[in-house]
């Protein structure tokens, strides 16, 4: 781990005081690390990408709108290898948010992603995208032993 000393502003170290309180962090490097690890995830340029990623696309949408419902449902069975899961409740009597969490090739996610959240009728769209770095690996636990993954964050 390296130290990195950095000046800032009265203003500045204040609003990230408050967003320490805010958010319950215990010192100032836990939050800045979280800080930038987001800027950095979230920046083009950073050179943060990696073959594979989680996401979770959220969303809200009208849900008499022209078949949106069944379009977005499509839009997911299509891509059913990299569509985890997805949860919906109702808002209101014609808004509903859902939630789709993705899995697999970072551009296939973000392509699907950016699908979902160009619908027409969608509204409110984040996708939250976390570079991930897969270890496969082989575990015998007694006598049956099974191979499988662990998808690490990438930061």
């Amino acid at each position: 781990m390296q130290r990195l000393t950095i000046s800032l502003d009265d203003a500045m170290a204040d609003e990230i005081d408050a967003f320490m309180a805010k958010n319950g962090y215990s010192n100032r490097s836990e939050a800045m690390r979280d800080l930038v690890r987001d800027a950095l995830v979230r920046s083009s340029s950073s050179g943060v990408t990696t073959q594979n990623c989680v996401a979770a696309v959220s969303y809200v949408f009208d849900y008499d709108g022209r078949d949106l419902a069944l379009r977005l449902e499509h839009a997911q069975h299509e891509q059913h290898d990299i569509t985890i899961s997805s949860m919906r409740t109702r808002l209101d009597h014609h808004h509903c948010m859902e939630v789709t969490l993705l899995r697999g090739n970072t551009a296939r996610v973000q392509q699907l992603g950016e699908k979902i959240m160009a619908e027409k009728g969608v509204r409110f769209g984040q996708m939250n995208m976390v570079p991930i770095k897969s270890d496969g690996h082989h575990h015998s636990h007694g006598d049956d032993g099974h191979h499988h993954h662990h998808d690490t964050p990438a930061l």
